[in-house]
């Protein structure tokens, strides 16, 4: 049975979804998480897996979120990009002197994902190996592929276009304004991310026909709302440094087939839908599917990860040191639970010999608790 094969029976009858730069950058947050891992390398639909269990998604975007978001990318690609081209010209004074606008959403009536990718990787591959004096191209929802923990994932960024100098430059769309020249830093540190998850996807692509990584410019094109306008605005940010931190933290990933050989036979997150789409799968069932495969929950989850909530759950029942979080849960060197921990610290417990170090922490902080609460002698 192949990889795909395997993932294709832990997902069940369900299509599977594709990868997001979202939940790429959401990995190598947390890239001790086989759980999550494995979910997204099957494509599984989280959102409904955690809702089925009793612990829904506890983040998402707003429907009026979703329809400002959808309503500002429609009005930027309008009449082939227009507003867009106009930025890349005014705002960022790029010479731009024509342009072609080539969809890759669908491939005539097909949606498949591998068709999807050959013409992109043709269309792209023709650009690049274009003369610098042939018009420029916009690129409206390529697909491409990225190795994610040695799986190859899909991966749909909105728009790449082929700039002057021989480049491709990654655009951004997102729908949070820039005020007075400001945006918020943790969004556009986001979106930066989810950028350079596409900028590394473009260069593999490339690289496999023997185009230089330069081909792909570092500096992504970030274009949002401008104050409380409509208006669209553009900023280029040099993402070098985002860059080698992600490849840095892909690397490092464990591999799927390697999560996947530590599964027991016959484990499947196969909702099993009725006729009318309900899932029926138990919910102690799906649960005990869930707990076969090795998570790491820490709190920063709960912005990150749709099974935050059972993940949570599961660890508070355990009494797992996880739950503290990473910082906490390394200053605790091996202790695996609180009980334990609190044993030790209390005086209750005797520490084996690699405790020994922790132990004097605990205790040490224990006293300097009573002391401020009034218990010491």
């Amino acid at each position: 049975m192949t990889l795909d094969d395997r993932l294709d029976t832990l997902r069940g009858d369900a299509r599977p979804l594709n990868y997001s730069a979202r939940a790429v950058a959401a990995l190598t947050i947390n890239p001790g998480c086989g759980r999550r891992s494995v979910m997204d390398a099957a494509g599984v639909d989280k959102t409904k897996i955690a809702a089925q269990t009793g612990f829904p998604a506890p983040f998402g975007m707003s429907t009026f979120a979703l329809a400002r978001g959808n309503a500002f990318e429609a009005q930027v690609k309008a009449n082939g990009c227009a507003e867009l081209l106009r930025l890349l010209r005014d705002k960022l004074a790029l010479p731009i002197p024509e342009v072609s606008y080539i969809p890759l959403d669908t491939v005539g009536d097909l949606v498949d994902r591998n068709v999807r990718y050959l013409r992109t990787r043709n269309a792209l591959l023709e650009a690049a190996r274009s003369k610098d004096d042939e018009p420029r191209t916009l690129f409206d929802h390529p697909m491409l592929r990225l190795r994610v923990g040695g799986h190859d994932v899909f991966l749909e960024p909105d728009v790449i276009t082929f700039q002057i100098g021989g480049q491709f430059h990654v655009i951004e769309i997102k729908s949070f304004a820039v005020i007075d020249g400001q945006a918020d830093g943790d969004q556009v540190a986001a979106a930066t991310k989810q950028a350079t998850v596409y900028i590394l996807a473009l260069r593999e692509l490339l690289a496999e026909a023997g185009v230089p990584a330069e081909a792909v410019s570092h500096d992504v094109i970030l274009v949002t709302p401008e104050n409380f306008s409509f208006r669209a605005t553009a900023t280029l940010i040099d993402a070098r440094q985002q860059i080698g931190v992600l490849r840095r933290q892909l690397s490092r990933m464990t591999r799927i087939d390697t999560l996947l050989d530590a599964l027991p036979d016959g484990v499947t997150f196969d909702l099993a839908p009725d006729e009318h789409g309900t899932p029926t799968r138990p919910s102690d069932e799906l649960a005990k599917a869930l707990g076969s495969v090795d998570a790491r929950y820490q709190p920063s989850c709960l912005a990150n990860c749709e099974l935050a909530g059972f993940c949570r759950d599961e660890a508070r029942t355990a009494q797992s040191v996880d739950v503290l979080g990473p910082t906490v849960r390394d200053d605790l060197g091996g202790l695996d639970t609180i009980g334990t921990a609190l044993d030790l610290a209390r005086g209750t417990r005797t520490p084996s010999a690699d405790q020994m170090e922790v132990t004097r922490a605990l205790r040490h902080a224990a006293g300097l608790r009573d002391a401020l609460l009034g218990g010491a002698a």
